[in-house]
């Protein structure tokens, strides 16, 4: 998936582009590649950017450690501003206070909006936080409670019969 050049997008018939993604994801780890759709929409001073993709991942449970398979199905819509990046000077900014209007996504007007980065957040994104094989997975089972424990290391064989000495 090539970058979209911004200008080029805002001249286009309808102010957009529908990208068809069947592609596997540089960085996101897939049993499948991701098909779907991502539209971006050129609107004066912002990119309306939406999509539709699905793909199966592999999961180990939290539980349990076993592996399964997991299909991720994302619908995502953003609005992203076009504005120039303003120049930091980070030297003596060590801390700096952020208003909640520059809690957005911005790129620049006359720059790249890259397809593959945007679709590879929404698809992070949509990786449970919390990885369940099954609702009622009862997790990892001991083995041999009854049984008597025997040292992994002769070494200890002293140690643990002081032990048994004293519980006496």
């Amino acid at each position: 998936m090539e970058p979209i050049f911004i200008p080029n997008l805002a001249q286009a018939p309808q102010k957009s582009e529908e990208v068809e993604v069947k592609a596997f994801l540089a960085d996101l780890e897939t049993l499948t590649p991701v098909r779907g759709k991502v539209r971006v929409e050129h609107h004066g001073n912002f990119l309306q950017v939406s999509c539709h993709v699905e793909t199966i991942i592999t999961c180990t449970c939290d539980r349990c450690l076993q592996q399964y398979n997991h299909r991720l199905v994302t619908n995502a819509s953003e609005i992203i501003w076009l504005q120039e990046p303003e120049a930091e000077n980070d030297e003596f900014n060590i801390e700096r206070e952020v208003a909640m209007e520059d809690l957005v996504e911005s790129v620049s007007p006359q720059g790249y909006f890259d397809v593959q980065e945007w679709l590879y957040q929404q698809l992070c994104l949509e990786i449970p936080q919390r990885q369940l094989c099954n609702l009622s997975c009862p997790g990892i089972q001991p083995q041999g409670q009854g049984e008597t424990e025997t040292p992994v290391d002769s070494r200890w064989a002293s140690l643990q019969a002081l032990k048994n000495k004293l519980s006496n």
